[in-house]
């Protein structure tokens, strides 16, 4: 039977100053706290002489989507995934689409009770293939997370951390344990976007990347906001690009997707849909065997192309699945040529809705 979450949890990753503060070592950020104050995150703070986390069992944004939305397109495409977050994040991009929570500073207002025993059961009972921690980023809940995902595990559900791998080494190496997939956020290719736009900086997130494709099993794709004017122009894609394909492989799926005028950037226009399609065309040429366009409509650089055969293998129209010729062992229904991912034999029709979840009232 699940419990009320106490005020706040201990955490693993902190260490003692010799001028008396202690410093949080989740994320680069090395946040130095005196007693009673909070991170950046805003969820981490020092208490008792320890740093703590006080979100946790404290969730909001309950939703089941498609697994696409994540954006992920080569794990178990056309399932349905329950959707949360909490409050906070470690980074302060100015394009935040999901500022309200990530730079709430209002937990009890923005979140309802969420164990993580019934949040398992919820997604088990609403018929969900995995659970993904999204909307703001785990790394800064990372206890809540991977306890949530030790239920889910047990009852057969996934979890899949949305993520802008800002995280230092030692707790991305626990984190990773308890995930089954993620999908990374690299913002841009500068380290004067990172730190002008972002408040942090590129090379952790490329050693979480780097992490990912070379210590672990996890399956794992990448997205890239492009921003008109920031981090959109040919020679900083070409750059990303080819640093995936020399570092991580051919078989990365590789994401671009376009920015909306949000919170601090409501100066910038949206992304024109042929930024997206040009980014797409300088992947593919430097190697990159998947590459996706989102946020526009876009069938081809939505869809699943075979990289041997050229056969559409998945085809998808925003997020509503269409032609499937993938064999059950996600392979070419044509050539018989394997496609990089996790799969579990043709989908249900779970389609693009998003649903709207109450955890109290869907718990058994």
């Amino acid at each position: 039977m699940d419990i009320m979450p106490p005020t706040a949890v201990s955490t693993r990753y902190w260490h003692r100053l010799e001028d008396g503060r202690v410093q949080c070592d989740a994320c680069p950020r090395a946040c130095k706290l005196n007693e009673g104050q909070r991170g950046l995150c805003f969820v981490r703070g020092r208490e008792d002489g320890q740093i703590k986390l006080f979100s946790y069992g404290r969730s909001s944004g309950f939703c089941i989507d498609p697994v696409e939305k994540k954006p992920l397109n080569h794990f178990l495409p056309g399932t349905p995934v329950l959707s949360f977050g909490t409050a906070g994040c470690n980074l302060a991009c100015k394009f935040c689409q999901n500022w309200d929570m990530s730079k709430s500073r209002e937990m009890d207002t923005l979140a309802d009770l969420a164990m993580p025993e019934t949040l398992a059961r919820t997604a088990r009972a609403l018929g969900c293939a995995s659970m993904a921690y999204t909307y703001n980023d785990p790394v800064i809940f990372m206890e809540y997370a991977m306890d949530v995902a030790d239920a889910g595990r047990e009852l057969g559900i996934k979890s899949i951390a949305v993520t802008a791998g800002y995280m230092c080494d030692q707790p991305r190496r626990e984190f990773y344990r308890h995930m089954d997939a993620a999908n990374v956020d690299l913002k841009a290719f500068t380290e004067a976007f990172y730190h002008k736009i972002c408040g942090g900086h590129l090379q952790p997130v490329l050693d979480t990347l780097m992490y990912l494709r070379h210590e672990t099993s996890v399956w794992f794709e990448i997205t890239t906001l492009l921003v008109p004017g920031e981090n959109d122009s040919t020679h900083e894609i070409e750059a990303l690009s080819q640093w995936i394909m020399e570092n991580l492989g051919a078989d990365v799926p590789l994401h671009f997707t376009a920015f909306h005028p949000d919170w601090k950037m409501l100066d910038k226009p949206p992304t024109p849909p042929a930024t997206l399609t040009r980014a797409r065309a300088i992947a593919i040429r430097n190697g990159l065997r998947y590459c996706y366009t989102g946020n526009v409509y876009d069938r081809e650089g939505g869809s699943t192309w075979c990289h041997h055969c050229g056969t559409l293998l998945i085809e998808r129209e925003w997020y509503q699945l269409g032609r499937w010729n993938l064999t059950d062992a996600g392979q070419c229904g044509q050539c018989g040529a394997s496609l990089p991912g996790v799969f579990g034999g043709k989908p249900g029709h779970w389609g693009r809705k998003r649903l709207p979840v109450r955890i109290a009232a869907a718990s058994p």
